[in-house]
């Protein structure tokens, strides 16, 4: 029987001279009373094992655990007009700089969740996902003249299924547009759907040397230069293979180079999807898998909205809606790892409720996470 909580010893997992490094180039703890950013940073992941609501419902939760704080580093559980003062007022910043430096230290101890491609060049996966929010309250946000909302810009790295990097704006920021401020690191393979067939955008790609693979619209326009074999015997879900030429001036003006145009036909949902890619050399069937792998980040996305607290948010500044999403980002990732370092097969929906309901228990953590449902030893002595 552990001498910790549960969520004591995952805290402790943490790099904390890594992390303290960072709170310190921010400056983020200058002036700050008792209440610093390693106090702050923890109190949030803590909102995100347990479920909580409010400020109110941090505030409670950690004092409840009074004589266990000392494990997490914190002197005492804060006031929630400290929680939600602290979560408006210090930049959220250093929480990004943390998940960046957490993902390569995780991502260096954990095996990497490899999927059925095994290619050399890495496989981003790019999409974005709308958190809608009430103008009236989030006045910041801003998306229609009704509602407000943040949009999350993410570019998922397909080995690990976590973000590579995320870029947070308001509703309005149109996808194409968003994916210009992503550094996409070159000899990589990005896939996205057809919000981001910008032609402007794929010649910044290619012009970087990153391949991509995107589902075209409809009212694309282009000429045909020549029409590649299909497979004779596999893959006979590809109906087009070709090398086309954008046809319109202003078009061609922002990518003038030959694209490869592929259709395939989508058994599951009957309808045909049409893909455009600057690679000349894959399979088309390659090519086809590798767009249908982005359903990955859709899952990723309906994970982090279902599991975690990021769809109702504590603070109504801009500053506390990243906070929260960056602590979101961060307890993700930690699910993420425990999930791989269990020999138990969780789901990480159970892992998540089991989690919530053990945050506070006193059992070895690696122990629970391979024998989450073996009971106790029998210390009865028998007369």
């Amino acid at each position: 029987m552990a001498n910790i909580t549960l969520f004591a010893q995952i805290i402790s997992q943490l790099p904390k001279e890594k992390i303290r490094r960072i709170i310190k180039k921010s400056g983020t703890d200058k002036h700050s009373k008792g209440y610093n950013t390693w106090s702050q940073f923890v109190s949030m992941i803590f909102s995100q094992f347990s479920g909580c609501d409010s400020v109110r419902d941090i505030s409670n939760g950690l004092k409840s655990a009074t004589g266990n704080l000392n494990h997490l580093g914190i002197s005492r559980a804060p006031s929630k007009s400290t929680v939600a003062y602290q979560n408006a007022r210090r930049d959220s910043s250093v929480f990004r700089e943390i998940y960046y430096m957490l993902l390569r230290h995780f991502g260096q101890q954990a095996e990497r969740q490899r999927g059925k491609f095994r290619f050399k060049m890495p496989i981003r996966l790019l999409d974005s996902t709308l958190i809608t929010l009430t103008l009236s309250i989030y006045d910041w946000a801003h998306y229609t003249t009704k509602k407000g909302a943040v949009k999350m810009h993410t570019l998922l790295d397909y080995d690990s299924l976590l973000p590579e990097l995320v870029n947070i704006t308001d509703g309005k920021v149109a996808d194409n547009k968003a994916s210009f401020d992503m550094d996409v690191q070159p000899f990589s393979v990005v896939v996205a759907d057809r919000g981001y067939c910008d032609y402007a955008l794929l010649n910044h790609w290619d012009s970087n040397h990153v391949f991509f693979v995107v589902r075209h619209k409809d009212n694309i326009r282009y000429t045909r230069v020549k029409e590649r074999p299909l497979p004779e015997k596999r893959a006979q879900n590809v109906l087009m293979d070709e090398t086309v030429e954008l046809e319109l001036p202003a078009a061609r003006a922002k990518y003038p180079k030959r694209l490869r145009r592929i259709a395939v036909w989508n058994e599951e949902h009957q309808y045909v999807v049409k893909i455009l890619t600057n690679n000349f050399s894959l399979a088309a069937s390659t090519i086809a898998a590798l767009y249908k792998a982005r359903w990955e980040i859709e899952i990723f996305f309906r994970n982090l909205k279902q599991l975690l607290r990021i769809k109702s948010f504590i603070g109504t500044s801009r500053n506390a809606v990243e906070t929260q999403i960056w602590t979101a980002l961060t307890t993700m990732l930690l699910l993420c790892w425990l999930k791989r370092i269990a020999k138990y097969k969780w789901a990480l929906a159970n892992l998540v409720v089991s989690l919530r309901l053990n945050t506070f228990t006193k059992i070895d953590l690696f122990k629970w996470l391979d024998e989450p449902f073996t009971p106790p030893p029998d210390n009865t002595i028998l007369a």
